[in-house]
């Protein structure tokens, strides 16, 4: 999906009014484990194409952000997670105006067998070893807190692929 370049007048994250933000987007990311492994995949299409990320994708009319999570999974991956638990809001702004919210689950149970499909490439990957140069810049921020059981809340600015400013708000521990 190519976007038309527009660009912003943001040049940090307190030049946002967060209050009064609408994203264009929200989508769900969802990230299951097992034992010391967290399962992510290496996105073919879409935003963020070429990266390492979570499986995720775009909210549906009518449905909820945990339904959304679980078909995510299923559509990119060919498994269900099962019982996601919340861990996170993130906000980003594109100086291109795209706009997304982004409600991260975690999972530590699921169904069935990860296979690659024409979105993704699974990677079992050792909690040890996350390849976060591979990934967006924010992902280094929040995922470990994530992993670790916190819950986050983050607000990013990004030109493209290029973080321009952060603020990860306090996190709570839901262990």
């Amino acid at each position: 999906m190519t976007r038309p370049v527009v660009r912003s007048e943001y040049r940090t994250i307190e030049d946002i009014a967060w209050r009064q933000w609408q994203p264009v987007d929200t989508a769900s990311l969802t990230f299951v484990s097992r034992q010391n492994e967290v399962l992510l995949i290496r996105k073919k299409r879409g935003l963020g194409a070429g990266k390492i990320s979570g499986p995720g994708g775009r909210l549906e009319k009518f449905e909820t952000l945990a339904d959304c999570a679980v078909r995510e999974v299923e559509e990119e991956l060919c498994i269900t997670p099962l019982d996601p638990k919340p861990r996170g809001e993130l906000r980003f702004q594109f100086l291109d105006s795209y706009s997304i919210h982004v409600h991260v689950f975690v999972a530590s149970a699921y169904r069935g067998r990860a296979q690659e499909t024409d979105e993704a490439v699974p990677l079992w990957t050792p909690m040890d070893a996350i390849p976060y140069t591979q990934m967006w810049a924010d992902d280094i921020l929040w995922l470990p807190r994530v992993l670790a059981g916190e819950t986050v809340s983050g607000y990013f600015l990004f030109d493209r692929d290029t973080m321009l400013d952060h603020r990860l708000d306090r996190t709570e521990s839901r262990q």
